[in-house]
């Protein structure tokens, strides 16, 4: 089994199932061959005998080997492994668009065309990588988002049903029945703690995470850079509009409460088919499925990053909830302060965005379309003129498939495409890397922020040198280095003087 890059065998998971370690939830899960339950490794149940556990490397694998879900851990509720947004490999690349709901809105055959695969080839490859292949791992969505739908809503169940991607009733209750041991009504009438139902328009749910999470990194982070009409932050709760593939939603994440384990979400969506695509979103924004342990075990050991990660253990790499409009954004804020690329986002939003039907207090629009932006004569947008071909080249090269920012695309190949275009250097090309593709080993050598916060802990010169020693985790290490800049830590000479 494969967790960051690393194998970990049965003895060693085991070792985590007998101190019920949360942070492997997710991870792995535990199949209970006496009992035919599989559970997460924390599950306080009392603690098998090592000859009845198995172990898979995630849920359908487990709910194809013939377990159902335990009713006391709900392991389809833990955070999503750390190891998907590390891994660019064909693998990894399928999950993030499984996640994203790609095989129910495409079939097999769009999930292996996006990744370049024949369907055979990729079932082949999940199979032998995750125990599962893409029907398998599909259907686990499916039976995650339907337990969302039943315990957070008040939709007919044949609504949860194709909403939740299964094409019959039938398979829908027989499925929730062999996984959950229950039926859709049963698992509707049970009482969880964690799906107290919202408005009748909203679904409302709770993101899991594996603690700690600098939420209040976060809201700067997104507050300073929110495009208005678009997003906004207000009294600790982040909103903004999502565009979505069957229309447009909003998002609503507040500050966790204390000690807890999840960030509250309420969705406003257009068509509830959409609650997949959007949960995917917002967790890949807030970077919710990282592993801070995993992370700290190769940075707090740098003398550059460790008093960084002292300072804030549970700070995060924000992604994106949509690549398109982070690719523009970047091209905006080329040579301009964060202020500036935040109101020239606001007013393409504004002249070009899709209003929303009925404004959500501060949100009015979606961002533009990539097509709408590429349409546009550079000379209208008051931008220097070379910044403005930029970005309707890059909005022409995302409208027609020549660039693709989705989970399932190959940053490499991604990075070379955006290299090609006019206008499009290292530095923008690596913040798309970073933040729309969720690239975790992502690298701003040449950023002014960077370079700034290192030399206020005095460090001058060999920037990339200096990262060779943080990978896969540079990406982190790049957020840390900003968010010094609010509160710097002593620098080297500092630390050495005698108090």
């Amino acid at each position: 089994m494969r967790q960051n890059g690393l194998m970990m065998n049965a003895e060693l998971c085991y070792r985590i199932v007998q101190t019920r370690d949360r942070r492997y939830d997710g991870v792995f899960y535990v199949g209970v061959a006496s009992t035919g339950i599989y559970c997460r490794p924390s599950c306080p149940a009392r603690t098998p005998a090592p000859a009845q556990v198995r172990f898979y490397q995630t849920a359908a694998a487990a709910q194809a080997a013939g377990y159902r879900a335990c009713k006391r851990c709900r392991p389809d509720a833990t955070p999503g492994s750390p190891d998907w947004n590390v891994r660019a490999d064909a693998a990894g690349r399928a999950m993030r668009l499984i996640l994203d709901g790609v095989v129910d809105r495409e079939g097999i055959e769009g999930l292996a065309r996006r990744v370049g695969y024949s369907p055979r080839q990729l079932h082949r490859v999940l199979l032998g990588e995750l125990g599962a292949g893409p029907l398998s791992l599909a259907r686990a969505q499916r039976l995650h988002t339907a337990r969302v739908l039943l315990q957070t809503t008040r939709l007919p169940m044949a609504q949860v049903a194709f909403a939740a991607g299964f094409t019959s009733i039938r398979q829908f209750n027989a499925t929730v029945r062999s996984v959950f041991a229950q039926t859709p009504t049963e698992l509707r009438q049970r009482k969880e703690r964690w799906s107290e139902a919202g408005p009748e328009s909203t679904v409302r749910l709770r993101l899991a995470y594996r603690p700690p999470l600098d939420f209040e990194y976060a809201l700067r982070f997104l507050r300073e850079r929110a495009v208005p009409g678009v997003e906004a932050v207000e009294d600790g709760v982040y909103m903004r509009v999502l565009d979505l593939p069957h229309g447009l939603g909003v998002a609503k994440v507040r500050r966790p409460a204390e000690d807890a384990t999840y960030l509250s979400c309420d969705l406003r969506l257009g068509d509830i088919r959409d609650l997949p695509a959007a949960t995917e979103r917002v967790r890949r924004l807030f970077d919710l499925d990282a592993d801070p342990q995993g992370i700290g075990e190769t940075l707090l050991r740098d003398p550059v990053l460790g008093p960084l990660l002292r300072a804030r253990p549970g700070l995060r790499a924000l992604g994106a909830a949509d690549g398109h409009e982070m690719a523009i954004r970047a091209v905006l804020g080329q040579q301009v302060s964060v202020r500036g690329a935040r109101t020239l986002a606001g007013r393409l939003a504004r002249m070009y965005g899709e209003p929303l039907t009925q404004p959500q207090g501060p949100l009015t629009h979606a961002f533009p379309y990539a097509a709408r932006i590429a349409e546009l004569d550079p000379a209208t947008l008051a931008i220097p003129r070379a910044r403005a071909l930029a970005l309707v080249g890059l909005a022409a090269a995302l409208a027609s498939g020549t660039v693709q920012l989705d989970q399932g695309s190959d940053r490499d190949d991604v990075t070379r495409q955006l290299l090609a275009l006019r206008g499009i250097g290292p530095w923008t090309a690596a913040y798309i890397r970073m933040r729309a593709l969720g690239d975790t080993d992502a690298f701003l050598p040449s950023d002014l922020g960077v370079r700034k916060a290192l030399r206020q802990m005095g460090y001058e010169g060999a920037c990339e040198e200096l990262s060779e020693g943080w990978r896969p985790w540079r990406t982190y290490a790049v957020h840390h280095l900003w968010a010094s800049l609010e509160s710097p830590v002593p620098n080297r000479s500092e630390e050495m003087t005698p108090r």
